[in-house]
């Protein structure tokens, strides 16, 4: 009897041209059959959103992946939607496992609920389909950009590893997504731990710079140093202290662990 192999939608969100989402396409092919549904455009800082002014197209494209041609399928939306659509629309049946990634720039600390790569893992959590958000740590100006200078080989292995184990093992009732942090100059041998997620901001919003409101501008970021008063157990000390993998379980449940009967007598 044939066995079917795991299924695997991948996403990103720096779109459907991106280096880091072929990289784990390799890498991924290897422990299962991948449909790559992604946003048409670079989507960075999305989070979760499912806007309704995007367009839901859905237009399949041929890439060149591992040597031969790949039919993947660009979404106009964002990440999130993307996962919707792939799974939803364009697979036969609900995914294994969704990857989101390798993005470019880590995404850490108190910040990750803008990210659209932890977004989009988020999303296929909701459905109940086991996800990895993998992010590389690049420099500044390589985020939101498709640079060949950047090195993805050893975030593709611990994309198909750590894919691999989920595909593999049953996770606690309470882990929805694993969120997965590449060290720069990672190598295949480079140490992994689990983390918590930091409560410190990695990146700060910058104002901008203009004379008028009426101005149009984005909002910059830039690294908050005070990063390194990370705790010890955190996600941003194992990546740019220890400069190991991190590995953060996350979980749907956004509820605060506070003690119910603390919580209210303050409010009674």
């Amino acid at each position: 009897m044939k066995i079917e192999k795991p299924q695997i939608l991948l996403t990103n969100d720096d779109g459907i041209r991106s280096p880091g989402l072929w990289a784990a396409a390799a890498a991924l092919e290897a422990i299962g059959y991948v449909t790559v549904a992604a946003p048409r455009e670079q989507s960075s800082g999305m989070g979760r959103s499912l806007p309704n002014t995007t367009d839901g197209l859905i237009t399949p494209e041929q890439l060149q992946v591992n040597d031969r041609i790949w039919t993947v399928y660009a979404v106009g939306g964002s990440p999130a939607q993307a996962v919707l659509h792939g799974a939803l629309e364009v697979m036969p049946r609900l995914p294994d496992l969704v990857v989101s990634g390798i993005n470019y720039g880590a995404n850490i600390g108190s910040g990750v609920t803008i990210s659209g790569t932890v977004g989009a893992a988020l999303e296929a959590a909701a459905l109940g389909i086991p996800s990895l958000a993998i992010s590389l740590d690049t420099k500044l100006e390589h985020h939101l950009s498709y640079s060949q200078e950047v090195d993805f080989s050893a975030a593709a292995f611990f994309t198909a590893y750590f894919g691999g184990k989920l595909l593999q093992k049953q996770m606690p009732s309470d882990v929805d997504v694993l969120k997965v942090e590449i060290p720069a100059q990672a190598t295949q041998e480079t140490p992994w731990e689990i983390t918590r997620l930091s409560r410190v901001r990695y990146y700060h919003a910058e104002k901008p710079e203009r004379t008028s409101w009426d101005q149009p501008t984005v909002m910059g970021y830039r690294v908050n140093e005070s990063w390194r008063e990370a705790s010890a157990d955190s996600d941003v000390h194992a990546l740019f202290t220890r400069k190991h993998v991190s590995v953060t379980p996350l979980s749907l449940d956004l509820t605060s662990r506070v003690l119910p009967e603390m919580l209210e007598k303050l409010l009674s």
